[in-house]
C-alpha cells in the first residue's frame, strides 16, 4: 500500500494512494491500519472507491468489523467521496452519527480532512 503523508496541525494523515478497490475484507482493513501505523499516522484517509461495495451495505457487517478495528487501535479514519447516492436510511444515520462522534468521518475531499484536523 502506498500513502501520501500529510501534516495537519499536530496530526499525521496517511492518504491511501489508489483509485482501485483495495479493502475487500477485514484482513485488508487490518493491513491498512498496520501500514498507516508503520508510517506514524494517527489518521487514515481513503476514497470510498477503495472500499468493497458491501462496506456500504450495513447488513454485511464489513463496515462494523473494519471500523471496530480502527476504534480498538485508536486510529481515526476519513472516508472520502459523495455519499448522496446511498438511499439507505440506516447508512445515512450511520454516517451522520459517525461524523458527530468524530472517530470515523465521511468527508467529501482530502481538503476537508486537512481542514478538519488542522487544529
Amino acid at each position: 500500500m502506498e500513502f501520501i503523508i500529510h501534516r495537519a496541525g499536530k496530526n499525521t494523515i496517511a492518504e491511501l494512494k489508489s483509485d482501485k478497490q483495495l479493502i475487500n475484507n477485514l484482513q485488508d482493513g487490518v493491513d491498512l491500519l498496520a501500514n498507516a501505523s508503520y508510517n506514524d499516522a494517527a489518521i487514515v484517509a481513503l476514497k470510498k472507491e477503495n472500499l468493497h461495495p458491501g462496506f456500504f451495505e450495513l447488513r454485511t457487517g464489513l463496515a462494523g468489523e473494519i471500523l471496530q478495528k480502527f476504534s480498538n487501535y485508536r486510529m481515526q479514519l476519513a472516508i472520502l467521496g459523495d455519499f448522496s447516492m446511498y438511499k439507505s436510511k440506516a447508512l445515512r444515520d450511520f454516517i451522520y452519527e459517525s461524523n458527530k462522534a468524530g472517530r470515523i468521518l465521511f468527508l467529501s475531499s482530502m481538503e476537508d480532512v486537512l481542514q478538519n484536523f488542522s487544529a
